[in-house]
């Protein structure tokens, strides 16, 4: 019985210097990322992107399609996986472009420096968060577009997980009207 426990209690060990060994450095991006809420191609939504490494699952992060993606991500409850890393690209890279974000220009999620609240719109269509390494570039995107520079832990939940509203969707009366019929239709 005591090598039964000695032996669990190597292994335990084991699993946990294997874990804190788990690489989290950043993948290139590649025709076959799909964004992890969507399950779309990365390739077809403008603006940066993210990934997440997380813990027990090595070289396999999460992809999003937008940054504003990745922020509801860390706030929701629903997580699996403890997070070990966040990578952003880095808009002020040199050749990060709107329709092209880059592949290898990731930057740590907790380093960056995010406008916040600018009128740009990201890959799927929702306001985006966009990320930068140096706060000059991101003081002059702030600039051009509107928003105010933030760093990760002060993005305010609303950024991330508040609906979007498209364009011509100023309230929600065809909706509900919509609903209604279709609830109308079931009961009778």
């Amino acid at each position: 019985m005591k090598h039964l426990l000695i032996g669990a209690a190597l292994l335990m060990m084991a699993a946990c210097k294997e874990e804190a060994s788990q690489d989290t450095s950043a993948m290139p991006l590649t025709v076959e990322a799909v964004g992890h809420f969507c399950q779309m191609d990365l390739f077809e939504h403008e603006g940066p992107k993210a990934q997440v490494h997380l813990s027990g699952l090595p070289r396999m992060p999460l992809f999003f399609s937008q940054v504003r993606d990745v922020v509801a991500y860390l706030r929701l409850p629903e997580q699996s996986h403890e997070v070990l890393a966040i990578w952003v690209n880095d808009m002020g890279a040199p050749g990060a472009t709107w329709s092209a974000p880059g592949t290898t220009n990731w930057i740590d999620a907790h380093e960056a420096h995010f406008v916040v609240g600018s009128r740009v719109v990201g890959g799927m269509g929702a306001p985006e968060i966009v990320p930068f390494s140096d706060v000059a570039k991101a003081a002059g995107f702030a600039a051009a577009n509107g928003g105010h520079i933030m760093q990760l832990a002060d993005i305010p939940d609303d950024a991330a997980l508040a609906p979007v509203v498209l364009d011509g969707d100023s309230d929600d009366t065809d909706f509900n009207e919509r609903l209604r019929a279709l609830s109308r239709k079931s009961e009778g």
